[in-house]
């Protein structure tokens, strides 16, 4: 019995041993085969930022797949595109290509890579169509390493190929808007005003029930409150005019801050659209402020007075309605610390009149009161200054009370001497 298991253990060692090598798949063959087409949209208008998006699709195949004994695998097949670069020309046409070529890396067969281009459509381009070259370059395994035993050195053979694919891109008509003119009315910083736009359609195409809309730009410091203004028709050349009212944040500095705008209609195939923003412009002022140009008040000790104050309009719009206000604090007081002013144009001055009660132990000198302006800017919203001051002088009494006298005196010296004289001719006459 042992002998005959010591055979059958025998056989099946030398049945191992015998056992062929496992082949190894090759491909034979083939190569990538490339094509590129526009994904998306590839209508454009003049004047437009573009994003032109490119899908390179890999589609070769293998003759023969072969397997063969003792032979080493292949690293790549040779239906695979390796190191694909591919850019994009817009030479010869109102196209601008901004992004350089890209390197995509290897593509197998099947397979897709897409590429992206940003583009700027000229402000002049002439309608139609227009193609761009697509250049593709990459390498690919040119032989099959056909029948190389295992012993042998593998030696692969890559192969470049540069190819160009036309793209085609279409320029179509459309409403395009140029701001010619932005204008501002009663704007300053923490008010509410109007923008002025006057709209110019410079494109190729006649919109027809159309809207002019304005919108923040980013976290401009201008806020529309009232955004669109229907238009109607907007042929091609047309202007228009647009009022709208805006805020300004109180956050906001005397400058130039941008407003966007865009239209939308509905163009030639009874679709609507809107068209690209157009960014303008608009300045805001500085928040209005108020002075103090009149000289001190005089206030005597112990006594009533009505000072003058005269404010001036710092600002470059109008205060309507303006009201001005004056705090007090001991040794002065007052019963009538508000004062109208009325409407003050930009570099108005208007005087108001407040009564001052000066205390008798009040210290002679100067004390800055404050002071403050109440107005309504263009839409008739209340709005408050900052404080500021308006100095008013004690005066000691004596002084002002000399100074005060003489005029009196004399009135008094006047009408004795002609008292006298009038009665001594009276009593000469009677002699």
């Amino acid at each position: 019995m042992k002998s005959y298991t010591t055979i059958a253990l025998l056989v099946l060692a030398a049945v191992c041993c015998t056992m062929p090598v496992l082949g190894a798949e090759k491909y034979l063959g083939g190569s990538p085969q490339i094509t590129a087409y526009i994904a998306g949209t590839n209508q454009f208008s003049p004047g437009q930022d573009a994003t032109i998006i490119v899908d390179i699709q890999n589609s070769g195949t293998s003759q023969v797949l072969y397997t063969n004994e003792g032979t080493l695998p292949q690293a790549d097949l040779p239906t695979t595109a390796k190191l694909v670069t591919v850019g994009l020309s817009g030479e010869g046409t109102p196209i601008n290509i901004t992004t350089d070529a890209q390197n995509l890396g290897d593509l197998p067969s099947p397979g897709v890579a897409t590429a992206s281009f940003t583009a700027k459509i000229t402000s002049d381009a002439t309608l139609g169509e227009y193609t761009l070259p697509l250049t593709v370059q990459y390498t690919y395994l040119s032989n099959s390493l056909l029948n190389q035993p295992t012993s042998d050195e593998v030696g692969a053979v890559y192969s470049p190929v540069n190819l160009t694919i036309p793209l085609t891109v279409t320029i179509q008509p459309v409403v395009r808007t140029d701001v010619i003119a932005a204008e501002a009315s009663g704007l300053a910083v923490g008010t509410e005003g109007y923008i002025n736009l006057t709209i110019k359609n410079i494109g190729y195409e006649d919109g027809t029930q159309a809207s002019v809309k304005i919108l923040q730009h980013g976290d401009s410091a201008i806020i529309p409150t009232d955004d669109s203004v229907y238009i109607g028709d907007f042929p091609r050349g047309g202007v228009v005019s647009c009022q709208y009212k805006v805020s300004v944040s109180s956050a906001a500095e005397q400058q130039t801050y941008p407003v966007d705008v865009e239209v939308t209609y509905t163009n030639s195939d009874g679709n609507t659209v809107t068209s690209a923003i157009d960014t303008v412009g608009v300045p805001v002022a500085a928040k209005l402020s108020f002075a103090v140009v009149s000289p001190p008040a005089v206030v005597t000790q112990g006594s009533d007075s009505v000072i003058d104050v005269e404010y001036q309009n710092m600002g470059s719009i109008t205060a309507n309605r303006a009201e001005a206000r004056l705090s007090t604090y001991n040794p002065l007081s007052s019963s009538d610390t508000l004062a109208y002013l009325g409407n003050i144009p930009p570099g108005g001055k208007v005087t108001a009149h407040y009564a001052i009660s000066a205390a008798s132990g009040a210290t002679p000198g100067t004390y800055p009161l404050n002071t403050e302006v109440r107005y309504r800017d263009e839409l008739d919203n209340s709005q408050i200054s900052d404080t500021f001051t308006a100095p008013v002088t004690v005066a000691e009494p004596s002084a002002t009370i000399g100074l005060r006298q003489i005029p009196v005196v004399l009135t008094l010296l006047v009408l004795i001497v002609i008292g006298t004289g009038y009665y001594t001719l009276v009593m000469r006459k009677k002699k």
